[in-house]
């Protein structure tokens, strides 16, 4: 296989200024695509723990031979998301081959409202978690569409996660990510006809530069209150800073997200939730050293989050949670 599989293509990166979209970006530009990304910052932020800004991803695709076009965009403006679309049409005669769906501003109201009922917030907390985080999602579907169904052919990712199954840190959040998924199906059902595929990429626990930061303050601030929902494993901030140590790097997801777009069956998972752990078994990828996605269907990886490690390690690898149990999990017919 080439190791430029998508030179040629041209990819639209939201939200990559850090995390997992700047990761993404990363690697769908070293396998050759030219990539746009957006975000709000597009000079370095002062005063900032964790950095991130459009200019540095943009520099660091560059340095490793790729190509970065960045481009200012608040998500939550509607003007912002049409120019956007607007500028990569003129500059690629209409072509546009991949679309991920990635911009999130809701990290710091999560983190700040952990165990507080959803009638204790303010009802602004559904606009801070799903104006950015799913309504910009679908828009900037709507406009990559346009490009993607002429030329009967693309692939649109928005990145969710399994909180879109069962409860996880809020109802906004769970509402917002269940949405997401449910956009890829029926997104994906339409687009279909046109051999345009639509996914929702679950990655595993991703140890993102704003994630690490928050749980090493947290380290040391006696009230900070982990998700009650979580596993007693991971219900005590040291032991959920080490889990996300070793998590899923923030390249991973770009590296599942590049092996997607060159199969030749890809359009069997469109309209599709699809979990980093899955496609890193499909395509036999591997994430950085002592880093990779934990496959939450292997029993002995939720014997270990649920703190019985010694039972764990009795059980191989290969035994797992049948898909069609898990997704009863989340089964909301009575």
């Amino acid at each position: 296989m080439s190791s430029k599989p998508l030179a040629g293509k041209i990819c639209v990166v939201t939200g990559a200024t850090r995390g997992i979209g700047k990761g993404i970006a990363l690697q769908l530009a070293d396998k050759g695509a030219k990539v746009y990304i957006t975000g709000r910052t597009l000079d370095p932020p002062k005063g900032s723990k964790v950095g991130g800004c459009l200019r540095d991803t943009a520099q660091e695709v560059e340095r490793r031979g790729g190509i970065c076009v960045p481009v200012h965009c608040d998500h939550s403006k509607d003007l912002d998301i049409e120019r956007l679309f607007e500028q990569v049409k003129r500059e690629n005669e209409g072509q546009l081959d991949i679309l991920v769906n990635n911009a999130y501003s809701a990290v710091n109201a999560i983190f700040s409202s952990l165990n507080v009922k959803f009638w204790e917030q303010s009802p602004t907390m559904w606009d801070e978690i799903n104006n950015v985080g799913l309504r910009n999602h679908y828009i900037c579907s709507v406009y990559a569409a346009r490009m993607m169904v002429p030329r009967k052919q693309g692939l649109i990712v928005n990145v969710s996660s399994a909180g879109g199954l069962r409860y996880l840190f809020n109802a906004a959040y769970g509402i917002g990510k269940e949405a997401c998924d449910r956009m890829a199906a029926d997104c994906g059902y339409e687009l279909r006809k046109h051999n345009v595929a639509f996914v929702s990429l679950w990655p595993g626990a991703v140890g993102t530069e704003n994630v690490l930061t928050k749980l090493q303050d947290n380290l040391s601030n006696p009230d900070f209150e982990v998700d009650k929902n979580l596993p007693k494993a991971l219900q005590q901030p040291e032991k959920m800073l080490e889990y996300f140590e070793k998590a899923e790097t923030t390249e991973f997801a770009g590296q599942c997200i590049a092996a997607m777009a060159t199969d030749a069956e890809l359009m069997k998972m469109s309209g599709k939730i699809v979990q980093t752990c899955d496609l890193a078994r499909r395509y036999g990828l591997q994430d950085a050293e002592g880093h990779g996605p934990l496959d939450y269907r292997q029993i002995n990886v939720i014997l270990r989050q649920f703190g019985h490690p010694w039972l764990a390690n009795c059980i191989p690898d290969f035994v797992r949670i049948p898909k069609w149990i898990v997704a009863l999990v989340g089964n909301k017919l009575f």
